[in-house]
């Protein structure tokens, strides 16, 4: 399994990719997720990465069946007239 976040490849990075997360100001963490917030690339820590994809999974999961119910609702007048 590959370790891209760990040891020689933050070698590289400005302070081995520590920093202050722009999200939850915790300082002197790895700052090494990019995520888009705000329309700015940004980098973010481990724990804001996992927060904000597991939002991302409850809304989707929420705008599923909002969709399907919505579709029901299209299709039951054309049955209607029928």
């Amino acid at each position: 399994m590959s370790k891209n976040h760990r040891g020689s490849g933050l070698r590289g990075q400005p302070a081995h990719g520590r920093g202050k997360c722009p999200v939850c100001q915790k300082e002197n963490i790895k700052v090494i997720y990019e995520q888009e917030i705000d329309g700015k690339q940004v980098k973010i820590c481990k724990f804001c990465n996992a927060a904000l994809k597991n939002k991302a999974r409850v809304a989707a999961r929420a705008a599923k069946p909002a969709a399907a119910v919505a579709a029901e609702a299209e299709a039951a007048p054309a049955e209607a007239q029928a």
